[in-house]
Order: structure tokens, then sequence, then C-alpha cells
């Protein structure tokens, strides 16, 4: 793992600027007005996220040596592998409030420009305290196999939105309106500000990356200690999140066997980050073990795909949740490709 940091204040703030400048651009310009977004659309934005964080890989590259290049590379990885789960939870989320299709990408824009700040002070955090204690690493390293063998032993089993304890506390301490108001979070009336259902979606969103975040953040600590390449990867990642969900939303519960290449995956990295101080596994090999797992998990959930499966749930018959169209043998290996890479 890497010792110093490659972010010199130019560099964050540039980024920083980067992905306002985004950020701004998608929900200012593209998406001025809500309206559901098509399967085209989606594919475009994936391409041009995907696309980006590519280039920027190529600049650590060619500024910083292939090293780091690997390093941003497995974490980008690693990243878009876990936020699989996000997805899962959108779709139970969206489909449980009944939220409009055309106001998805409301919600999803604010509630990633959330998770961008929390996922930042997560990683502040996470750098600090490796600084200044190095024995923490193998309290992550530990609690990341940990983590990974009760993904490998959970037993599949419906989520209830009902029980969670965010949603019964804000529907008990914030006045709310019964019905959705267009795209607002909040509305006035008779003198009182009231909440919008969509403003308790985009809540529970954020607690929800929350529980998400303390899985991802030291799966990437464990490739790298560059706060720099940690934030970046993952903020690369987390901003194609959006794109990810329109895309691949009517095809998620063909990813049966993706939560053992999960469990796999942060086993590896945990025991990787628990033995980093006598054994050194080079950045290229866990390269290759993190996209092998995650690749041969996807290429046999594909192979035995049940139309009537929901992924999530394990459950055979109807969930409750969107249908899974069945998707055709040349669109398939296409946005598997996508996801990936």
């Amino acid at each position: 793992m890497s010792a110093a940091s490659i972010g010199t204040p130019a560099l964050w703030i540039g980024f920083t600027v980067f992905i306002l400048a985004m950020l701004a651009l998608d929900l200012g310009v593209f998406h001025r007005k809500a309206h559901a977004v098509r399967m085209r659309e989606a594919l475009a934005w994936s391409i041009i996220w995907i696309s980006l964080a590519l280039l920027f890989n190529a600049g650590v590259y060619f500024w910083f040596g292939p090293d780091r290049a690997l390093e941003f590379l497995t974490g980008y990885l690693i990243e878009k592998a876990l936020s699989v789960d996000n997805l899962f939870v959108f779709l139970v989320l969206f489909s449980y409030f009944a939220v409009p299709a055309q106001l998805h990408h409301r919600v999803l824009f604010w509630g990633i420009v959330g998770a961008l700040i929390m996922r930042a002070g997560f990683i502040a955090a996470g750098a600090a305290l490796i600084q200044s204690f190095h024995w923490v690493i193998y309290i992550f390293g530990a609690f990341l196999v940990f983590t990974g063998f009760k993904l490998l032993s959970a037993r599949e089993s419906e989520i209830h939105p009902e029980r969670n304890l965010v949603i019964k506390l804000f529907r008990k301490l914030v006045r709310c309106v019964p019905d959705y108001r267009g795209a607002r979070f909040t509305v006035k009336e008779a003198g009182r500000r009231y909440a919008t259902p969509l403003l308790l979606v985009l809540v529970t969103i954020e607690a929800t990356d929350i529980v998400f975040a303390v899985d991802s953040i030291p799966a990437i600590f464990a490739i790298t200690t560059d706060p720099f390449i940690v934030f970046t990867s993952n903020i690369f990642a987390i901003l194609g999140l959006r794109a990810l969900y329109f895309l691949l939303a009517g095809m998620l519960g063909k990813f049966r066997y993706l939560k053992t290449g999960l469990g796999l995956v942060l086993a590896f990295v945990g025991v990787k980050m628990v033995l980093a101080g006598w054994i050194h596994i080079p950045i290229a090999l866990s390269l290759c073990v993190v996209a092998g797992l995650l690749g041969l998990s996807i290429a046999i959930s594909f192979s035995h795909s049940n139309g009537g499966y929901c992924a999530y749930c394990g459950n055979t018959r109807s969930t409750g949740h969107l249908p899974i169209p069945r998707i055709s043998s040349v669109v398939r290996p296409t946005l598997l490709y996508i996801w990936i890479f």
C-alpha cells in the first residue's frame, strides 16, 4: 500500500471544482425538467462517467506511475461492485413508496450529493486514524473479513421498509403530507412547513448509504492508504451510480450470486489488510483477484438466471419489487462489460 499521498492542494481543489461543475451541468442543464430516464439516456451517461473515470486513471498513470493507477482502478472496481447493493435498496424503496418514475433521478441526484459529503468525512476520518494509529488497519481488515463471511453465510430474506427505524422516526417526528407534490421535498400549507414523501425517501437513502460506506471505505483502504486515490475512486464510482441504476434496474434480479462474489472480495481485501505488515500482495494481483471474483459471480448468475428470481430477497415468486424483463443475448453481455469496467 502507498505511503505518501499524491494529492496536492491544487489537485484537491481542481478535482472538487470538476465534480461540482459536472453535478451542476447534470441537474441544471440535462435534467432541469423532471422526466423518466430511459435506457438510451442511462447508457449514454454510464459511458460518460466510466470514460471520465478511465481518463482520470490514465492521467494518474501518466503523472504518478502504474502502481497508483492500479490502486485507483482496483478501488474504483471494488466500490462499483459494492454499489450494486445500493441499487437493490433504491429499487425496493422506489417500489415501496410508489415514487413516480420522473422523480427517481431527482432523489438519486440529491442522495448522491449527500453521499459525496458523507464519504469525504468517512475518508478523512479513516486516513487520520490510519496515520495516527497504524494498528487500526488490522481492525479494518478483521472487520472486512467478518463482513465477507457474513455475506457468504447470510440467508436471503425479504427487506421490509416499514420496519426501518429511520422511516419510523421520520414519520413520528416530522410533519408530512400523504401525497407527492411534484419534485418538491417540502411544501408550505396553512402557514406551516410539511415534508413530502419524497423527502422521506431521500432521508432513507442517505441513511442507507451510511451503512454501505462502513464496508466500502475500509475495503478501498485495504488497497491504498492514499486519501486522494481513495476519495477519487470512491467519488467516480458514486457519480456513476444513478446512471447504473437506470441502466440495470430491470435486470438486478439476475445477479443471483453477486453477493457471494462480494463476500469473497471483502474477505480477500480484509486478509490482505491484516497481512500487510508481513506479506506484500502486488496491486496488479489484487486487481486480477477482485475482477476475477466479480466477473465469475456475474457470469454464473447469468448462466443460472431465473426470470422469477429476485436476487435481493431470494424469492422465486412475486416480491412486490419492480418487474425484471428478459434481457436479450446481445444487450446482456454489453451491459455486463460496461458494469465491470
